[in-house]
């Protein structure tokens, strides 16, 4: 048995260059560029009060916010404020459509209903953007300013052909940081500050709407944050993002790197969205030494989990893996997880990350060539895999650097700007 699986490697290591790759896809949520090939203006940004070093918590909803209320609760609230039902309708138009960000920009209301809006302390929820990077393929990294001045990122990553953008897709966070704090990650580096509200994460589509002038075509929650731990919040936001901004609910993804019993609670909702599990080993005890939360909760119910959910939605799991040079990513750990994930099941996919490297990690990106062997190795065994694209490795390419930096070291001006200039060298990615 043993002589056969050496065999067996050995064949996957001579062959890499040559055995065809049948179902490999190549997808753009990874993308990075050198210091060249990113664009920049400068103009004067405000000063920012860093993180508390104690989390704060924050309601899922604040109540007087508009962003992320449906047709009918507006139209209730137009009714409470002494208007006609329509007014409500009126104001989701502005809102979802419009993208007003200021009560005073809702000009086709009546001057009363407005005032009355803003003595009673409503506002319409959203953020200004406070850094901007933009590299030469057209993606675009944000940083937003939230009202308590803290930075979160998101990430408009557009494919575009002869005749324009087809696919926007917009990766956004669900926490101000993260605290799972997974060894090779930026954003659990950066320190944990509070949960994002309902608003603050719908208003990220919006955001890069505005900034790429299309319409979002994608959602993907693998920004900042575990969005499980925020559960509440990333559903009210699905349901927004669904109902009111009209994204079909195939062209969300939901990600986590696995939290108890949250995997459950997400399949009694029945979504028809993806969800994304950030595995990143083959096995327990090497899970642990990359994602420390993995003590908590074992390989095993991870993927029992996961076979449960696809029998509860008939929607298959994606698993993300992040290929660290030396440490996971060898033959032998591809044929350990292929293993693993035909042990639980015939309807998975794995999508293979090679590490942005960040400062202060021990960790390093592995050759291409490991990369391919991996794959190759996944595929020899009928296991789904593809693998997500990168150009380039510069400085803050990692989800979370853009933002470490400036929170922890805030930049002193006057006002507001919508674009910045950031140190010699930046990247995007999510």
């Amino acid at each position: 048995m043993m002589t056969t699986t050496t065999n067996t490697i050995a064949m996957l290591h001579n062959l890499v260059f040559t055995v065809p790759i049948s179902r490999m896809v190549v997808r753009r949520y990874s993308i990075t560029t050198t210091a060249a090939a990113i664009s920049t203006a400068t103009t004067a940004v405000p000063s920012l009060k860093p993180a508390s070093s104690k989390p704060a918590r924050a309601p899922h909803v604040d109540s007087q916010v508009l962003l992320g209320m449906s047709e009918p609760e507006l139209q209730q609230l137009a009714i409470k404020l002494g208007q006609e039902g329509y007014r409500g309708k009126q104001l989701h138009h502005l809102i979802y459509k419009r993208k007003a960000k200021q009560v005073e920009d809702f000009s086709n209301l009546p001057q009363t209903f407005r005032k009355e809006l803003v003595e009673s302390g409503y506002k319409v929820g959203r953020s200004p953007i406070y850094q901007t990077v933009t590299a030469t393929d057209g993606t675009i990294k944000l940083l937003l300013k939230l009202e308590d001045n803290l930075l979160i990122e998101t990430v408009g990553i557009p494919v575009q052909e002869e005749k324009g953008i087809t696919r926007l897709t917009a990766c956004v966070s669900s926490q101000v940081g993260c605290p799972l704090r997974c060894s090779f990650c930026a954003t659990g580096k950066g320190g944990f500050s509070r949960n994002l509200q309902r608003h603050e994460i719908i208003e990220q589509v919006l955001a890069i709407e505005d900034v790429f002038k299309h319409r979002v075509t994608n959602v993907v929650f693998m920004g900042m944050g575990e969005p499980m731990l925020n559960l509440k919040s990333v559903l009210d936001a699905h349901r927004c993002l669904n109902k009111d901004i009209e994204i079909g609910q195939r062209m969300i993804t939901i990600s986590t790197v696995g939290v108890p019993n949250t995997i459950k609670k997400l399949a009694a909702h029945k979504l028809q969205s993806t969800l994304a599990v950030s595995l990143h080993a083959p096995n327990q005890s090497l899970r642990e030494k990359i994602v420390p939360s993995a003590k908590a909760y074992p390989l095993e119910a991870i993927m029992s989990d996961c076979r449960d959910y696809f029998q509860e939605t008939n929607r298959r799991v994606s698993f993300e893996y992040a290929l660290l040079a030396g440490v996971n990513d060898s033959v032998e750990n591809a044929l350990e997880l292929a293993e693993l994930l035909r042990e639980w099941g015939k309807t998975y996919h794995v999508n293979l990350i090679p590490y942005n490297p960040i400062e202060g990690s021990e960790y390093k990106r592995p050759y291409k060539k490991a990369v391919l062997a991996f794959a190759a190795a996944l595929e020899s065994r009928k296991i789904t895999a593809s693998v997500r694209q990168t150009r380039g490795l510069e400085a803050n390419a990692a989800c979370g650097q853009l933002r470490n930096k400036f929170q922890k070291s805030p930049l002193l001006a006057e006002t507001d700007g919508q674009e910045s200039k950031p140190e010699a060298e930046e990247a995007v990615s999510c």
